[in-house]
């Protein structure tokens, strides 16, 4: 009974400091070009991780608490870019299984949170070589790779989604494409 209440304390505490992720939204609140739209037949070389429990699972809510609760107790830059990698990676996997499975929407919604996660990675780095630590070279190419995947995963879920996403796609290749420019003063 005893961890049944913990369980369920936590669980309050979770659902009570969600952050917004889907939003997406521009800092400046003025109106940006659109990103166009292209389609590519290259094949990017990265091996993504498993993704695991997918958002449409009932358990989904305890791998975000583990995820948040492994977000939050990471203090070191270098080491939270490489833990932000590895989400993305697993989101837009997650994306991709969910488009499999027709669930488009959550399927936007997830493959949005994967670029979001990507986004932090070039300040994170940033800071990092600000403090004296400069990140690996490993950890450099991989989230090039990453990057360069996750935008082979949406230009083949652009081909298959109804042209009423477009605007959603445009958000999210806009942010792909600024991890990208980040990327190249490393």
């Amino acid at each position: 009974m005893k961890s049944l209440l913990i369980a369920g304390f936590f669980a309050l505490l979770l659902f009570s400091t969600l952050p917004a992720f889907y939003v997406l939204s521009t800092a400046s609140g003025a109106e940006e070009q659109p990103v166009a739209l292209s389609l590519s037949n290259t094949k990017v070389v990265y091996e993504m991780p498993y993704p695991g429990l997918l958002p449409d699972s009932p358990l989904y809510f305890l791998k975000i608490f583990r995820d948040r609760t492994t977000e939050f107790m990471t203090r070191d830059n270098i080491k939270k870019a490489a833990l932000y990698l590895n989400y993305s990676d697993k989101r837009a996997v997650m994306a991709v299984q969910l488009a499999e499975k027709g669930k488009t929407q959550l399927a936007l919604t997830t493959l949005s949170k994967a670029e979001k996660y990507a986004e932090k990675i070039p300040d994170l780095l940033a800071d990092s070589k600000k403090q004296g630590t400069s990140p690996p070279d490993d950890l450099l190419l991989k989230v090039r790779l990453s990057n360069q995947k996750h935008l082979e995963i949406i230009q083949n879920m652009l081909q298959e989604f109804p042209q009423g996403e477009r605007n959603t796609f445009q958000d999210i290749l806009r942010i792909n494409k600024e991890v990208a420019q980040n990327m190249e003063q490393f």
